[in-house]
């Protein structure tokens, strides 16, 4: 399969801070790749350079075979990202922010089939002050989705929903990866990583302390905690191994 996003060598500095130590690592097409690791390994450095948002000290990407950097404009025609937080002006009206990123897309999808996969359909005359924090999740997601994006990178994306709405997420998510569209999912839930990723990358204090399958997680596990593991979740294995050091 060929890599979507093929990253080389990347470090990030902030001052005397090293936040990402030389890390290489690619992500197949047409699958979901988890990034975990603890606060301050390094996760958001590296999503943030593959994105474009912040310039690398060193290293080479490539998303869609496109230099985040340099070709910002074009990359984000195939790209969907749903940050963290988000900065809309508060009085707009959902229908009115789906309108304004409907017309920055060549091929965009219908935001009304948008906010009824997302439940906001009864929400499309509110402003975004009215709306609940898992309510302006979801419309995150929708945005996320409008261009018809063949890349999702996504930065905790249930964060703020309820078991139901997270569940509901992770559907859309595996349709989408049915129909070819490859995710980057960033997550400090094991539990919604063990139910989507095909692989994922463990980040520990800037650097790659795996990646691979989650079936090799959890070889890697035994070896580093040097015990049985066949019986443990990926969330046990991930609270063991942070606990046993890995964790500044």
């Amino acid at each position: 399969m060929n890599a979507v996003i093929q990253v080389e060598n990347l470090s990030v500095h902030y001052r005397h801070i090293q936040a990402v130590k030389n890390i290489s690592f690619s992500v197949k097409a047409g699958e979901i790749f988890a990034i975990i690791g603890p606060n301050g390994s390094g996760k958001t450095s590296t999503v943030e350079s593959m994105e474009g948002l912040i310039h690398p000290a060193k290293g080479q990407i490539r998303v869609l075979g496109y230099d985040p950097q340099k070709e910002k404009e074009a990359m984000y025609r195939q790209v969907g990202v749903q940050l963290q937080s988000s900065n809309w002006p508060l009085q707009i009206r959902v229908k009115e922010l789906l309108k304004l990123y409907y017309n920055l897309y060549p091929t965009p999808q219908d935001p009304q089939r948008l906010l009824a996969l997302l439940g906001l359909s009864g929400k499309k005359k509110h402003t975004v002050s009215k709306l609940s924090g898992g309510e302006r999740q979801r419309l995150s997601i929708a945005i996320a989705l409008m261009g018809n994006p063949k890349l999702l990178i996504l930065d905790e994306v249930t964060t703020g929903l309820d078991p139901a709405g997270r569940r509901g997420i992770w559907n859309i998510l595996k349709k989408s990866r049915e129909q070819g569209v490859t995710t980057v999912l960033v997550s400090h839930y094991l539990e919604e990583v063990e139910a989507l990723a095909d692989r994922l990358l463990f980040l520990k204090s800037g650097e790659i302390a795996y990646q691979g399958s989650l079936e090799g997680f959890a070889q890697y596990a035994q070896h580093t905690l040097k015990c049985d593991t066949h019986e443990a979740s990926l969330e046990d294995l991930y609270l063991r191994l942070t606990e046993a050091g890995w964790e500044d």
